[in-house]
């Protein structure tokens, strides 16, 4: 089986709670938080934990909120594994209106990088990937790392034989789709695909178009929209269309996009093609919409949900 690696280079210990509404000037009483280890490399290796898989997980930690993440994401059955740069981690924060159902989302910088802490990131990540990995960075980028610093690694890594999968966006999204780095997989929502291209994606057709223009003109092997409800768009050397999930009741949106990545990448790890890869990441982005907080996928219903994904060409 492929060796999994995930990247935080922005960590979080992330609070959720919920108030019977969310109004300005009050004091609002909310429930009792769920705090869980946040950030989108460490949330991804808790998904592919979630679903019975392995990967391993170098994270950018410190402080005591990080020695607090730490201790959270060991008592899921994870061992993190550091990057080299030990600035004070962040914290996030979302809360729930009870009376609408709208989540509010309160996401803190983090600790400027220097560097020096990118060329320790940088050397401590090229020394953990295997040969044959998967590699995927995930989660926003702290300030002062240059948004071209993941897909700078990518030709580095494809010359072991490791396979870079991007989830990112901003400025970062933007290099990466002009760069031409050798990227396995780039993935985006369809916000960022819109800032991307600056075209409206009114209708699927839309981002399909994007994602196999992306593809074709050599941005990645694999480039993938993410549709909200509709599913994923998904452009492979000989496949594009859609995944479409079954329909949920969503409680949190949070982790939804990397419980996809995580069930994305445990397919392919276990040598399942892309298309089906993208169908049980659909799967484990509907599941995870069902969770609380950032509770992420559940295997058993990430293995309800796959039989119920539809593909339909594009």
């Amino acid at each position: 089986m492929t060796e999994i690696l995930t990247l935080t280079a922005n960590p979080a210990l992330d609070l959720s709670t919920e108030a019977p509404a969310v109004v300005p000037d009050r004091k609002l009483r909310c429930d009792p938080p769920l705090v869980h280890p946040g950030g989108g490399g460490v949330n991804i290796s808790r998904a592919i934990h979630n679903l019975g898989g392995q990967s391993r997980a170098l994270v950018a930690y410190g402080g005591s909120t990080g020695e607090e993440l730490v201790r959270l994401i060991e008592a899921e059955g994870l061992a993190p594994e550091p990057m080299g740069v030990t600035h004070p981690t962040r914290q996030s924060v979302s809360v729930r209106d009870k009376a609408t159902g709208l989540q509010y989302r309160f996401m803190l910088p983090g600790p400027p990088w220097t560097e020096a802490d990118a060329a320790a990131a940088r050397e401590a990540i090229l020394a953990a990937a295997a040969s044959d990995a998967l590699v995927i960075p995930s989660g926003s980028l702290p300030p002062g790392l240059a948004p071209d610093f993941f897909p700078g690694l990518a030709p580095d890594l494809a010359r072991r034989g490791a396979r870079m999968i991007l989830d990112t966006s901003g400025d970062a999204l933007r290099h990466a789709a002009e760069a031409r780095t050798g990227l396995y997989v780039l993935r985006m929502d369809t916000v960022e695909a819109e800032e991307l291209s600056g075209r409206h994606m009114s209708e699927l057709r839309d981002c399909a178009t994007l994602a196999r223009d992306l593809r074709d003109a050599g941005a990645a092997e694999i480039v993938m929209v993410a549709a909200e409800a509709a599913g994923t768009v998904i452009a492979t050397p000989d496949w594009v269309g859609l995944t479409r999930p079954p329909v949920v009741v969503p409680h949190s949106k949070i982790g939804a996009g990397d419980s996809f990545v995580g069930a994305f990448a445990l397919s392919l790890s276990r040598g399942e093609d892309p298309v089906t890869a993208c169908c049980w990441g659909t799967a484990a982005a509907a599941s995870a919409v069902q969770e609380p907080g950032t509770r992420l996928c559940q295997r058993g219903d990430v293995e309800r949900f796959y039989g119920q994904v539809e593909r339909m060409g594009l």
